[in-house]
């Protein structure tokens, strides 16, 4: 939120329609939390007097979106959560913001029981890729928090009731290991490969809260193979280990996202541990989606891993050795 002494826009909006109103508010001002959340402004307002606080023009533009939902209310459209999330992609108001002085915002995720900030100019940048876009991919080695900052990320959310309920989601491909020789059902078996994200909602939630989060399906653990024929609303969706997807997997994923969702595809590109002759998914997204607009890319080197100082050399010596075997081959 903006302090106070940002500028403000006052306005009335008229004819003065009471169910339009109602209908532009949303229930428990719903639809104008979304707004705030989002661009980072403060909406006040008393019957159809409304006055936008938020920085440079951004009050303005905000106060104009506001009076075109309106409108569109007194004419009858039921505004939803959906349709808003249409405004913002349409007019570019968050896409000006990130250009315009995102950079500017101190960048730091808040959950109730910890204050996380990003380590490094690509964590940041990272970080601020997630606030300011739907579908976001870091990709990297292990150890540069990609993974780590994503579950902040969608914790933050949860808790400023942006979105309704987090989805960890992983392909079940691990290296070297036959998923069908572990005991129990498939979930049992995917859950041990999801260590990492339970170690990092565990820091951040606490142990009881994500048992009981789990068990109203708020937060949901679900194979790849179970995402087909899903469409995913309002919630913020991890798929992690990204590169053992294929290509058909990782276009099946994408096109899962619905409205009022957030989608963080983590993988590294070095890792991948699909049958020979399997392309990757992330290698082929990586290519098709390169300059589409509204998907972040974030690309992690061996100077951003945050562990122990070996791994950093570790990755270093063996992105040397696979680059000496291309030379030689």
């Amino acid at each position: 939120m903006t302090s106070q002494e940002a500028p403000s826009v006052k306005f009335l909006l008229t004819p003065f329609h009471a169910e339009a109103l109602a209908s532009l508010c949303g229930q428990l001002n719903e639809h104008l939390k979304l707004i705030e959340s989002r661009l980072s402004v403060q909406i006040h307002n008393r019957s159809n007097e409304f006055q936008v606080n938020g920085e440079n023009d951004l009050a303005e533009a905000v106060a104009t979106m506001l009076r075109q939902l309106y409108q569109e209310a007194v004419s009858g459209t039921e505004i939803t959560l959906e349709l808003i999330h249409l405004h913002l992609q349409q007019s570019g108001i968050e896409q000006r913001l990130s250009v315009a002085g995102h950079d500017k915002i101190d960048v730091a995720i808040r959950t109730k029981k910890s204050l996380i900030r990003p380590r490094g100019p690509n964590q940041q940048n990272y970080v601020r890729s997630i606030w300011s876009h739907d579908i976001n991919f870091g990709i990297g080695p292990a150890g540069t928090g990609k993974t780590y900052l994503a579950v902040a990320c969608a914790v933050e959310a949860l808790e400023r009731e942006e979105i309704e309920r987090i989805l960890l989601v992983r392909p079940a491909v691990e290296a070297g290991e036959k998923l069908g020789f572990l005991p129990g059902d498939l979930s049992q078996k995917v859950d041990p490969y999801l260590r990492p994200l339970y170690d990092a909602l565990y820091e951040m939630l606490g142990f009881e809260k994500v048992t009981k989060l789990i068990e109203r399906n708020i937060i949901e653990i679900a194979p790849l193979a179970y995402m087909r024929g899903r469409t995913l609303n309002g919630a913020f969706v991890i798929l992690d280990e990204s590169q053992n997807t294929t290509r058909e997997q990782m276009k099946m994923f994408l096109t899962r996202i619905g409205f009022g969702s957030t989608a963080v595809i983590t993988g590294d590109v070095t890792q991948v541990d699909l049958p020979k002759g399997t392309f990757s998914g992330l290698k082929h997204a990586i290519e098709v989606l390169d300059g589409v607009k509204g998907i972040g890319f974030t690309h992690f080197s061996s100077k951003d891993v945050v562990r122990h100082p070996l791994v950093q050399h570790i990755v270093e010596a063996y992105d040397r050795y696979e680059k000496k075997r291309e030379s030689a081959s």
